[in-house]
């Protein structure tokens, strides 16, 4: 077979996984997240539709496939339609430079965290696109609170990924994960505590996951940015969000937590497990915490996560030059 065949093959055959994966990652965490939920707050959540609930999350997946697709009128067509697909799509590539295991990487790239990092740019701008086609005055504050705050988070979250940059020497995640060892000790975590802080509620105001949701505050503007989809639509938007759940998850145990490195044994099952363990954090803190106000989301990165991740940054230049 051709090589650039073979790679082509290959890449389809990961992509097809991917999908395979990011739904049914929804399923795990719609489960999930309702039992969490239900525990916290003293109630049973799901539990009637098949073993102990756990067909519940399948049967909302059929229903948004059958539910009827409506469309406002005066609506910006092609923008409205686009808004979901940019949403999902594009987080399929994301995951394609994750370092799985010792010889499982669906697409290797010397520069995965740069690959990741300009695609996941995309995410913000269907929400822009979503609000703004909407022709809805709640979208667009949705938007428009999507953009201010994935701006002003991604900054300290690239400020404590570079710090682990300068560590490692590399942004290949496969070897900033084999300098790790087995062992919790030997994990970055150690050596980088304040950037993994930083990192930790940066992905969650990334994420606008709850107490920082403000871009679909249903208390405030219906469901934000995509009050005006239903079915499909709003399925699109679902997915993505708990894939970019997922995809800043498998990026916290690959930088900070060593990825697919445990104890006695090296495989996939450890860095699935330490992204769920992250991912369980933050749905544990959406069903803890209030909702802060759009100004205490945005003191919380400009007082405080900002002049962190640099101070931690310039200490981590400081001492990888002197014990160069």
């Amino acid at each position: 077979m051709d090589l650039s065949l073979a790679i082509f093959v290959q890449i389809i055959a990961a992509v097809l996984l991917i999908i395979a994966l990011m739904v049914g990652n929804a399923v795990v965490m719609v489960y999930m997240e309702r039992k969490v939920a239900g525990f916290i707050q003293r109630r049973p959540g799901p539990y009637e539709v098949g073993p102990w609930g756990t067909l519940q999350a399948v049967c909302d997946s059929m229903k948004l496939l059958a539910k009827q697709l409506y469309r406002p009128g005066n609506v910006d067509l092609i923008l409205y339609y686009l808004a979901p697909i940019t949403a999902f799509f594009p987080v399929l590539l994301l995951f394609l430079a994750i370092p799985f295991g010792p010889w499982l990487t669906p697409l290797p790239v010397n520069d995965g965290i740069v690959l990741i990092l300009a695609f996941a740019g995309l995410g913000v701008l269907s929400n822009l696109l979503a609000g703004w086609a909407s022709n809805n005055k709640y979208s667009l504050l949705g938007a428009a609170r999507a953009v201010s705050q994935t701006v002003a988070y991604e900054i300290p979250m690239i400020l404590a990924l570079l710090a682990v940059v300068l560590q490692s020497g590399s942004m290949d995640l496969k070897r900033i994960t084999d300098q790790q060892g087995q062992w919790p000790w030997e994990w970055n975590i150690v050596l980088q505590p304040l950037a993994f802080f930083i990192y930790l509620v940066s992905l969650v105001g990334e994420t606008n996951r709850a107490p920082f949701d403000l871009p679909e505050a249903e208390s405030e503007l219906t469901a934000g940015f995509h009050t005006e989809y239903s079915g499909m639509g709003f399925a699109l938007f679902f997915l993505s969000e708990y894939a970019n759940m997922l995809l800043v998850s498998f990026v916290a145990a690959v930088f900070f937590l060593g990825g697919y490195k445990g104890p006695f044994a090296d495989g996939f099952w450890w860095l699935f497990l330490k992204a769920y363990a992250v991912m369980f954090f933050m749905v544990w803190i959406r069903w803890t915490f209030p909702r802060v106000r759009f100004d205490q989301l945005l003191n919380i990165n400009w007082k405080w996560l900002l002049p962190l991740g640099l101070i931690n940054l310039w200490l981590t230049a400081i001492i990888v030059k002197i014990a160069l």
